[in-house]
């Protein structure tokens, strides 16, 4: 059967990725397919049942400010928010939430059913379609053909997935959904590098099962605090996490069982993520370590199965058992789902363009663990960019590219194109961005809602939100500048009262709010003729002002940044031709083709002296 439509944009995958990618180009106006293989499991966590962390949290506030969906559909669904690092400062903090799954998954698919211009569909798609190396569309395990302009795969870990559970293995896109093969055998027989990775989840277990009465109770933010900037609040009921620990008698256990452990048996050869190891993998590298924390997290509000985070595991199910139940509060716990890894294809990301789509096949884009990423956070980020840029492509507009002192958007999809994986599973960190103090949190709908609203994702209540919070912004900064303590009795006895040291001399307002001790909430009960502004104006002003020096030299540092990116690299550049750059370095160039000279600096082994040889080569074809 072959579709009579020509859909302007087809979406392979209903995952984080897929579900941001279709509703950019939709929302854009462009005609747009959703191919899936259970139309039930839209926006499944198929790992931890929450949204956001640390570096995290930054996507997925870009993401909104964007004109994405994650951020309010976690705002509607999550049960427990928490701000993560409030003791450090304000470049690392990161909200974090849990969800109930089961409402968010039901959430994403009815936001999608009511998107206009959005057909889903059921299916297995098995084979791209492609004609003198420009996509056309996809073709299905039955044989249904459907045209579209542009393809975005957004595949998560479906392509020839095997699952291992001990010395049991079994082909499975993820548990209780069958793998993906062909797809995969067509992206290779069209000249795609395709390379094998692991992820890996934890076993569920039954909440009545469980002994929380000694267990450390963790309860969220009160009040908690959204993620959208376009949320008044949440409303749903919150809930508690808990913590328990491992202890010597759990390690034992799964070193005596390291041998029937997949990954250290030898049967999984691909690399997991180094920075969410599983339990196996940390009682093998920490073996100096006594416990390892585990947060007890409820999968929802009308479930009764928890996710023990920090217990991912392969080990055969009778040591999961025995292992789980060494642990305190888990001695009668009964496993309702078990742990798992599970290996799956991805292709080197090195073989896209900034703007997501394909150096080998035109009209044809990658997001999510399709491109070696882990994460809900990082797939939702490589969506959004893949259907706005499809969108634009469509309409003959150059892309949308992030730079690394734009967002952590630009950082994620940099540091893929440039430098790919190194063949284990990219997690985003805020430590992965040079100008972190610039992109935090708080200011992602500074630096991003204009862009949101002049591509068509911000609608237009968003957008006048963000010029009247700007616009406070700017009237705070201005009255705290232009007001003036005077060392009187009232004014220090104030001070006092709040333990802070009197004042000497007359000081401006902004001034007093440099002092690290003094935070602006001090300065209004010191104050109180101060106008009152909304706790994000608040929040924004007292960044601002304390951090402003610190600000100012990084942008100090990103102009200079900018001198090499604004370096572009000709599409036709023969690096064959230039004198006294070697063949690896060669080699790497024509591979990566890099846009800039910025660009072609990052990417590994290019070294300070061959830049120096391509700026040369650059100026003298120039004035040729």
């Amino acid at each position: 059967m072959i579709s009579k439509v020509i859909f302007d944009v087809i979406v392979v995958g209903a995952g984080h990725a897929g579900i941001e990618a279709c509703l950019a180009a939709a929302r854009r106006g462009c005609t747009t397919l959703m191919m899936t293989l259970n139309l039930d499991h839209i926006g499944q966590m198929s790992c931890n049942p929450a949204i956001g962390g640390i570096g995290k949290g930054h996507l997925v506030k870009e993401i909104d400010a964007l004109g994405g969906e994650m951020a309010r559909a976690i705002d509607e669904t999550g049960i427990q928010f928490r701000i993560l690092n409030t003791k450090k400062g304000p470049a690392v903090r990161a909200s974090r939430a849990q969800a109930d799954k089961a409402l968010y998954r039901m959430r994403m698919k009815r936001v999608l059913e009511n998107c206009p211009g959005l057909t889903l569909r059921q299916g297995s798609v098995e084979a791209l379609i492609v004609e003198d190396g420009l996509i056309k569309g996809v073709e299905t395990q039955i044989g249904e053909r459907f045209y579209g302009r542009k393809v975005i795969l957004t595949t998560g870990t479906f392509l020839k997935g095997l699952i291992h559970i001990g010395d049991r293995n079994y082909s499975a896109g993820r548990a209780g959904d069958f793998a993906v093969h062909g797809l995969s055998e067509s992206l290779v027989s069209l000249g795609f590098k395709v390379g094998r990775l692991k992820t890996g989840t934890c076993p569920r277990l039954d909440s009545r099962t469980i002994d929380y009465s000694e267990l450390v109770v963790q309860d969220g933010d009160q009040p908690p605090q959204p993620f959208s900037f376009s949320s008044s609040g949440v409303t749903q009921r919150q809930v508690p996490c808990h913590i328990t620990y491992t202890n010597s008698r759990t390690h034992e256990i799964i070193r005596s069982a390291m041998h029937r452990s997949p990954m250290y048996s030898g049967v999984i050869k691909s690399r997991g993520p180094r920075y969410c190891p599983s339990i196996e993998d940390k009682i093998h590298r920490f073996a100096d370590k006594d416990r390892h924390q585990i947060f007890l997290e409820p999968e929802g509000l009308d479930t009764v199965e928890v996710y023990p985070n920090g217990l991912s595991t392969s080990l055969p199910l009778d040591v999961q058992v025995e292992m789980v139940r060494s642990i305190k509060g888990l001695e009668q716990a009964e496993i309702m789902r078990h742990g798992y890894a599970i290996e799956y294809d991805y292709f080197e990301p090195t073989q896209l363009f900034p703007s997501l789509e394909t150096k080998l096949v035109k009209g044809l884009y990658h997001a999510g663990q399709i491109n070696g990423t882990t994460g809900y956070e990082e797939a939702a980020a490589q969506g959004i960019m893949a259907g706005i840029n499809a969108a634009l492509s469509l309409r003959g507009e150059e892309p949308l590219v992030f730079s690394r002192d734009q967002a952590y958007i630009g950082v994620l999809i940099d540091d893929l194109v440039t430098k790919g994986t190194d063949s284990e599973p990219y997690r985003m960190f805020t430590s992965r961005a040079e100008y972190r103090l610039l992109l935090r949190e708080d200011n992602a709908d500074l630096r991003l809602s204009e862009t949101g609203h002049r591509i068509g994702l911000a609608g237009e209540a968003e957008y006048q939100r963000f010029k009247e919070k700007k616009l406070a912004i700017d009237e705070l900064i201005g009255y705290l500048d232009n007001n003036q303590l005077i060392p009187d009795g009232e004014t220090n006895s104030r001070l006092e009262a709040i333990g802070k040291m009197a004042l000497k001399n007359s000081t401006k307002l902004s001034q007093l709010l440099r002092r690290p001790e003094i935070s602006l909430a001090d300065i209004r009960v010191i104050y109180p003729k101060i106008i009152k502004y909304s706790r994000g104006v608040d929040l924004q002003v007292e960044v601002q002002i304390k951090y402003e020096g610190y600000v100012n030299r990084q942008n100090e540092i990103v102009e200079r940044f900018q001198k090499m990116e604004d370096v572009r690299l000709p599409e036709d550049i023969d690096y064959s031709q230039i004198s006294g750059i070697s063949r690896e370095v060669c080699e790497k160039l024509i591979r990566i083709q890099p846009c800039s000279l910025g660009q072609a600096s990052r990417i590994s082994g290019i070294t300070p002296a061959a830049i120096t040889l391509l700026s040369f080569y650059l100026k003298k074809r120039k004035s040729a």
